[in-house]
């Protein structure tokens, strides 16, 4: 189980930040559909912080007591605790699809704000493959803000 934690900066290079999360999260443990969707999620998190968030921040990954975490953060801080969507937006000009898409992949989303800075963090259970590919993950539907 990896449990360090890891950190790169969230540049136009999206590819080698997926790359270096799915390195991360393969070696602590998550595999298969689960692992498809952290990356998924982390990707359009960072996607985020490039057109909405500044333009610049970090990305971070840990692993502590079977939870991976996706911290992602910006240096602008206009998100929001509270701000994922508890249903699909409509799609008519509605912001706020990526955050709902985070929230329907991951096991948590929580979104932290300071002056300055917004983090989004992504997580997911580590399950060391005792669950079902096919089945659902974990609190999925339990989403805290």
């Amino acid at each position: 189980m990896v449990d360090h934690r890891r950190q790169w900066p969230i540049t136009d290079d999206l590819a080698a930040l997926r790359e270096n999360i799915q390195r991360y999260a393969l070696r602590a443990g998550l595999t298969g559909s689960r692992l498809d969707d952290l990356v998924i999620a982390a990707n359009e998190a960072a996607i985020n912080v490039l057109e909405h968030g500044g333009g610049a921040g970090t990305l971070a990954i840990s692993c502590d007591g079977g939870v991976l975490a996706v911290d992602v953060a910006d240096h602008v801080g206009v998100l929001r605790p509270g701000a994922v969507p508890d249903e699909r937006p409509t799609g008519r000009g509605d912001r706020g699809f990526g955050l709902w898409l985070m929230g329907e992949l991951c096991d948590a989303v929580t979104i932290d704000r300071v002056p300055g800075q917004s983090t989004i963090r992504l997580s997911m259970q580590v399950d060391d493959g005792a669950a079902d590919e096919g089945a659902a993950p974990v609190g999925r539907s339990a989403r805290p803000v």
